[in-house]
């Protein structure tokens, strides 16, 4: 990150997953406090979960001689439903559909299906809606600071991809659909950086302003956006809302702040939670010894 920024980035983009430190600990909360000094705009994505195994099942059916799968979300997935490169005949249906069919086949000795494929179904009412895999606030090292800040489209991602999925070296048509933060942290750090084009004046905090304030509440049924279980997702789900980058380019009104302006908060997490940071820039240290003076 150190290195990035000394590179004169504009916009650092980080998709990761792992536990919560406290922010003196954290290597990365320091290092994107390093970065919104420089008037660098920091995008980072906490995964809470992944493929979780689903693909590897499907190779578990093939190998027992299987000739298709049917994967049902457990409980906490609820109606998401994620598509896979996967290795044979699958689908992939929610929690309650699942129950139904675990009962069709308990119900009978000779069960039968057969899957089809009807196409890419476009402009679903329900759409956006939170999955159950993004990752829930408040931050876990200081709850008082909600998160997340925004959400994004991270689910069924058609992209590039490095290598064939179907393992074939004479093809250049190497694409993969992937759903996950990583996904929508591309999504989100992009529109930054077109923001940053439009307003090269705009600091870091006024470009996640721009973000938040015109993000989209409702979905294309003009209802409040629903998460996994198709339950109206709370801000601890959904944040401000979902992105919406053709209004956040003239969004009417900036909330601006400075990066000595976190310091206050800083010190609070320090004397609050008995923390350690080293504060990186001379004026920054000067602030942070008068606030621990006063406090």
């Amino acid at each position: 990150m150190d290195t990035a920024v000394e590179e004169g980035v504009d916009v650092l983009s980080l998709s990761l997953g792992g536990g919560s430190e406290p922010f003196g600990a954290d290597g990365i909360a320091v290092g994107a406090f390093g970065a919104i000094q420089n008037a660098i705009f920091f995008c980072l994505l906490c995964d809470r979960g992944g493929l979780v195994g689903r693909v590897e099942e499907g190779q578990v059916v093939k190998d027992a001689g299987g000739i298709g799968m049917i994967l049902a979300n457990e409980e906490l997935d609820g109606y998401g439903t994620i598509a896979d490169a996967h290795v044979l005949p699958a689908s992939h249906v929610s929690y309650s559909d699942g129950v139904s069919i675990k009962s069709y086949i308990n119900s009978t000795s000779s069960p039968t299906t057969m899957l089809y494929f009807e196409g890419t179904i476009i402009g679903v009412k329900t759409a956006p809606v939170v999955s159950s895999f993004s990752s829930r606030g408040p931050s876990l090292a200081s709850p008082a600071i909600l998160k997340p800040d925004i959400i994004g489209p991270g689910v069924c991602i058609l992209a590039a991809w490095p290598v064939s999925v179907e393992n074939e070296t004479n093809t250049k048509a190497t694409f993969n659909v992937i759903s996950g933060t990583s996904m929508s942290c591309p999504h989100l750090s992009g529109i930054a950086a077109l923001l940053k084009s439009a307003h090269p004046d705009w600091s870091p905090a006024a470009i996640k302003s721009a973000n938040m304030t015109t993000a989209d509440l409702v979905n294309l049924d003009g209802k409040p956006i629903v998460d996994e279980r198709l339950l109206p997702a709370d801000i601890l789900a959904a944040g401000a809302g979902h992105v919406n980058p053709s209004r956040a380019s003239d969004p009417g009104l900036v909330y601006d702040i400075q990066p000595d302006d976190y310091i206050p908060c800083v010190v609070w997490v320090i004397l609050t939670e008995t923390l350690h940071i080293s504060c990186s820039a001379r004026s920054s240290a000067q602030k942070c010894k008068a606030y621990l003076k006063h406090s």
